[in-house]
């Protein structure tokens, strides 16, 4: 469709925006700590959107913090496959399968370091449960924050600039920028909430994992957006047309998010 550049379609943005989410909420959950508690012997029970539940009682205290640190790693090592994916396809041939690269991407590695600043602020989550135990609160809690912190405001910046390669240059480049960001920043976080409240364990479990992990994880694809002011795009924008294909894979993938993670899924039966 040739013509002066637009604005991405978004009705097709959202729709990438619930299949990156939902995946990389999968990898974290289920390959990264259910992966860990078969890999470490213990008993999977329960795989839910926001949680996955551990039979622990035969784990040694070093195996628990093994399966606690698994989803973080898996969501750093899927958002550094996904990123070399990224970086060997033109966007412009590729405008659909390049932008969700670049949003799992982005949504792994700022979730994970997201974990690391949340535990240290809150003594909660997954990397608390890794800590408890092992030194003085009074040490990591303030060093994990730090490093979560730092970690994810550099990992924000090189979001950006991966960025670039779909803005362009033109008067429409930060509105351009504002599509690719907010409504798949918006989307996520309430697929996240409405599937969290199927959950039999709790409104503050939805609370704590699935408001906090998508709005509160994700957030920096609400100001990412202003490091592209460092210098433009240099490449043409990218085309983001409306795709049925990606509508219709984001609705089933919603669908089964929300209906059948969402009031989670038993595995010892």
């Amino acid at each position: 469709m040739a013509g002066r550049p637009s604005l991405p379609d978004l009705a097709t943005v959202t729709s990438l925006a619930l299949v990156a989410y939902a995946a990389s909420n999968i990898l974290h959950e289920g390959v990264g700590h259910g992966g860990a508690c078969i890999a470490l012997g213990g008993r999977p029970l329960v795989l839910s959107s926001i949680h996955f539940e551990c039979g622990d009682d035969a784990l040694s205290a070093l195996a628990r913090r093994g399966v606690a640190a698994a989803g973080t790693l898996v969501n750093f090592l899927a958002g550094g496959v996904a990123l070399i994916a990224l970086k060997a396809i033109a966007p412009a041939r590729k405008p659909h399968t390049a932008y969700v690269l670049w949003l799992f991407t982005t949504l792994n590695l700022l979730m994970g370091a997201g974990y690391f600043l949340f535990s240290g602020v809150g003594n909660i989550g997954d990397w608390a449960a890794v800590a408890a135990g092992t030194v003085s609160p009074r040490i990591w809690r303030p060093s994990m924050a730090v490093f979560g912190g730092a970690l994810y405001f550099f990992f924000a910046r090189r979001s950006a600039t991966w960025l670039r390669r779909f803005v362009g240059s033109d008067d429409l480049s930060t509105a351009r920028s504002r599509r690719l960001t907010v409504p798949a920043y918006v989307a996520g976080g309430l697929l996240y909430c409405v599937s969290g409240l199927f959950n039999p364990v709790g409104p503050v479990l939805i609370a704590i994992s699935a408001a906090a992990a998508s709005f509160g994880g994700a957030s920096g694809l609400l100001w990412l957006t202003r490091f592209l002011r460092d210098g433009a795009g240099t490449e043409a924008p990218v085309r983001l047309d409306r795709s049925y294909g990606w509508i219709i894979a984001g609705c089933i993938v919603s669908l089964i998010f929300i209906a059948i993670l969402g009031p989670g899924v038993r595995l010892d039966r």
